[in-house]
């Protein structure tokens, strides 16, 4: 079973921030993320972390997403609203079976409680999670979020999950990678103009999206391939 992170980007109340920990605690996860919180150490977080004290004490600070995940196997990012450029859109109980039959380390990164996730935060990520909600009144509590999903996540780490893989899962690091190859191949070929306005490196990114589970080793082939294709032919 791959290792769950939960990612909080920006959070404003570190209320929420005490209040996710114990959410996450009360379904056997551990390891936390806070992507510059607003406001953190601060007792309002320690007050509503009850029993979860561990949970914030260990929990990692990072100065932006991208070093929150990079080592992950899959991100999957939370939001009530479609966005045009989504990656592969799941609701919470398809995303914690997909990520429990992931080999890795995996992030749920969840947004500000006022503005969500950025768009730049929604492309770092492999999936869009939505949580099945009343029309009416689509939006959860940051902390209310994280219990829904850490829940989801529990009930499935206790189903019969399929072998596990053998080979190595791209990481988020790895498609970054892959990512800014394309971009730089497609330049040098002419293929793609950065001034253009061109949304090709965002379509690149929404492809990629809809290969599940990716290898290392096929990453590998592709930026071998475009290596094999940037160099000067010999005359």
């Amino acid at each position: 079973m791959p290792q769950v992170r939960i990612v909080l980007c920006r959070p404003s109340h570190p209320g929420n921030i005490g209040a996710a920990a114990r959410a996450m605690k009360t379904m056997g996860l551990s390891d936390l993320r806070l992507v510059a919180p607003e406001k953190y150490p601060a007792p309002e977080a320690q007050w509503m972390a009850t029993h979860a004290a561990d949970v914030l004490a260990n929990s990692r600070l990072h100065g932006d997403l991208g070093s929150a995940i990079a080592d992950c196997v899959a991100a999957f990012a939370l939001s009530a609203r479609p966005r045009e450029w989504s990656t592969q859109v799941l609701d919470a109980r398809a995303a914690a079976a997909r990520a429990m039959a992931l080999g890795g380390e995996v992030a749920f990164v969840f947004g500000n409680e006022s503005a969500g996730l950025t768009n730049d935060e929604m492309l770092a990520c492999q999936y869009l999670v939505h949580i099945p909600a009343n029309p009416e009144m689509t939006s959860l509590n940051l902390a209310q979020a994280v219990q829904v999903v850490a829940y989801e996540l529990f009930l499935t780490s206790k189903r019969d999950l399929s072998a596990a893989r053998m080979e190595k899962p791209a990481t988020v690091a790895d498609l970054e990678g892959l990512y800014a190859h394309l971009e730089k191949a497609a330049v040098e070929s002419e293929f793609f103009d950065p001034a253009s306005g061109s949304k090709l490196p965002t379509r690149l990114r929404r492809l990629f999206s809809r290969v599940p589970d990716l290898e290392r080793e096929e990453v590998n082939i592709l930026r071998g391939l475009l290596n094999a294709l940037q160099k000067p032919k010999s005359k």
